[in-house]
């Protein structure tokens, strides 16, 4: 805080004993320091109080009335000493929190401000020493009323702030244990994967390994004069000896009816003479053929 300018003169000069009064000199901005318990600066233009006023704790008595404050610091509660406070004809709306920390506050005035509908019933009038008294002590009350409810919403907050946090955390460990199952599954896929390929590697080899014992095993059999296979059996025997028998028969029939006809007397007959004539001609169309003449030759020369 700065200190009093042209129009505020010298704080010393105007401060009377513990008593500052900084009334009626058309101040902006409050500029006092440590240097009284009791402040009078009502009848000024002052709109906001500094960030550093609230320090000043040795505070006892506090006029601020006909100035046009529209909130007070959310940390006014610091000054725990004060007793007697004077909010007249103001612009305030409401009451900050801290101010239930206020415990050896005994007057207190808020009238002619546009208080909050359920503040000012809770403030009522302070026509007399006795309604501001009955302010101070009715004001005290529901602010801590205030600042319970408040605390408990802020409780409740952190409660759900936390039931949440603990059921993402609950989300994420069933996710990570999830994730940690699925891996575990797929290397035990994995791992039945190669043991199945390493399995069947192995059951080729043997098998190339089995095959040269098995040809090495063979061959000297082979070699050995393994027994000859026995000709498959002929089939239809008995047909063939039947139709050899019936060629024969035949062969000597013709032979026999050649023969009838050539030295008997049936060579007379027309069917004989037809016989001999084709015997006769198949015997010189025989004998024209080179190789069966010297056939006959050599049998006519034995």
């Amino acid at each position: 805080m700065t200190k009093a300018g042209s129009k505020g003169g010298n704080l010393r000069d105007k401060l009377d004993g513990n008593e500052l009064d900084l009334s009626l000199s058309d101040l902006n901005e409050v500029p006092v320091k440590e240097l009284a318990t009791i402040l009078d600066l009502s009848c000024n233009k002052l709109t906001t109080l500094p960030s550093d006023f609230c320090g000043l704790t040795h505070l006892v008595k506090l006029d601020l009335s006909k100035n046009k404050l529209q909130q007070l610091p959310a940390d006014f509660g610091r000054l725990v000493n004060l007793q007697h406070l004077d909010l007249l004809n103001n612009k305030l709306v409401t009451l900050p929190v801290s101010f239930a920390q206020l415990k050896n506050l005994k007057w207190l005035d808020l009238k002619d401000n546009p208080l909050d509908p359920v503040l000012a019933k809770v403030a009522g009038d302070c026509l007399d020493e006795k309604q501001c008294k009955q302010c101070a002590n009715k004001v005290l009350q529901h602010m801590k009323a205030v600042q319970a409810d408040q605390e408990r919403e802020r409780q409740r907050r952190l409660e759900v702030e936390r039931e949440a946090e603990k059921k993402r955390e609950a989300k994420q460990r069933a996710k990570e244990a999830q994730e940690r199952e699925l891996r575990k599954r797929e290397k035990a896929e994995e791992k039945e994967r190669r043991r199945k390929e390493y399995d069947a590697l192995k059951a080729a080899k043997r098998e190339q390994e089995k095959k040269p014992k098995k040809e090495a095993n063979q061959a000297p059999k082979s070699k050995s004069g393994s027994r000859p296979r026995k000709p498959p059996p002929r089939k239809h025997t008995r047909s063939w000896a039947v139709l050899k028998l019936l060629l024969l028969l035949l062969l000597f029939g013709v032979a026999g009816g050649l023969v009838a006809c050539r030295v008997t007397e049936l060579q007379q007959q027309p069917l004989c003479t037809s016989v001999n004539t084709i015997y006769d001609n198949a015997v010189q169309g025989l004998r024209r053929h080179e190789i069966l003449q010297w056939v006959l030759q050599t049998d006519s020369q034995q």
